[in-house]
């Protein structure tokens, strides 16, 4: 079964995403023009491998029909294939043959995102990743050119000292210092993602927005934005509670090396997770149907 949706109502939808990312992140791309650091939209730009320009193309997501003669602007891209309507000109959709071509990142995604959902949060870990990504490294750990240490190598090495590293994230693990990775509770490995993911995890709320623009154009350009301006407040978060003075930046630090710090940390960790619930479990309902989709498709062609 396929949705037709006419020209008149998916051009506007085009419209308003557009107009939505150009004001998320369009004085970010003028600043970027002209040379400008930012610590969280260069992260989401430059750690995640999503372009500004993906990020803007709006889509419907798979098994809709886009209507009328605009749709032929989807006829450069690779992803879409048109679809005799019956009537006027051609409509077009992403095409069917993407469903099986993803299938594996659709089956993997579906069981971490579920994992993930299923496992109780982790709020004590106060974002010591970027502490540790420091740790006793010196000058040469920095991951943020000039911007300076709150407390300085030796006050940023102390916290991690008088604290229990608890990081269930492995994408934030990979980074730590040498003498960062054994202080872990953990020890964390690549394949082990989906055996220790969990809600509570600023880096894992984050990365609703790599799931989700790994999917597209399978899933709808909404989704994918509504991931993405949950992961620049998660990042806000992640880059307030780390060890550098970004207060030029218009980010004031959490303090996590004080009780009230840790105390606002756990806060914001608690709301970042509520938000990114139903986003989560979206992801996880599209992946399921993508998944009946490939099925349906597979028994056809058998038949």
């Amino acid at each position: 079964m396929i949705t037709v949706v006419a020209e008149s109502e998916w051009t506007v939808a085009r419209a308003a995403h557009i107009d939505r990312i150009e004001h998320l992140v369009g004085d970010y791309l003028a600043d970027r023009g002209r040379g400008t650091y930012h610590p969280v939209l260069d992260f989401l730009f430059t750690y995640y491998s999503f372009k500004p320009g993906h990020l803007k193309r709006w889509g419907p997501g798979y098994g809709v029909v886009l209507g009328g003669e605009q749709s032929a602007d989807y006829a450069g891209f690779a992803s879409y294939e048109p679809i005799d309507l019956g009537f006027g000109p051609a409509g077009y959709r992403v095409r069917a043959s993407l469903l099986e071509q993803r299938r594996s990142a659709i089956e993997f995604t579906l069981g971490l995102l579920t994992a993930t959902t299923e496992r109780q949060p982790n709020l004590g870990c106060f974002g010591l990743h970027e502490w540790a990504m420091v740790y006793r490294g010196g000058d040469d750990a920095l991951r943020h050119g000039s911007v300076p240490l709150r407390l300085g190598h030796e006050g940023t090495d102390q916290v991690v000292e008088s604290m229990n590293l608890r990081c269930t994230h492995y994408d934030a693990f990979r980074f730590f210092t040498r003498d960062a990775v054994p202080r872990n509770a953990l020890p964390l490995e690549p394949t082990g993602r989906t055996q220790s993911e969990q809600p509570g995890c600023v880096h894992a709320t984050m990365d609703l927005y790599k799931w989700s623009y790994k999917l597209a154009p399978l899933i709808e350009s909404r989704l994918v934005a509504d991931c993405f301006e949950l992961a620049l407040s998660a990042r806000g978060i992640d880059m307030r509670a780390s060890p550098y003075d970004l207060s030029e930046y218009g980010l004031d630090p959490i303090a996590i090396e004080t009780p009230a710090g840790r105390a606002e940390y756990v806060r914001a960790q608690t709301d970042l997770m509520a938000r990114a619930a139903p986003l989560r479990s979206e992801l996880i309902a599209r992946c399921q149907n993508l998944l009946v989709s490939v099925d349906a498709i597979a028994g056809l062609t058998a038949e």
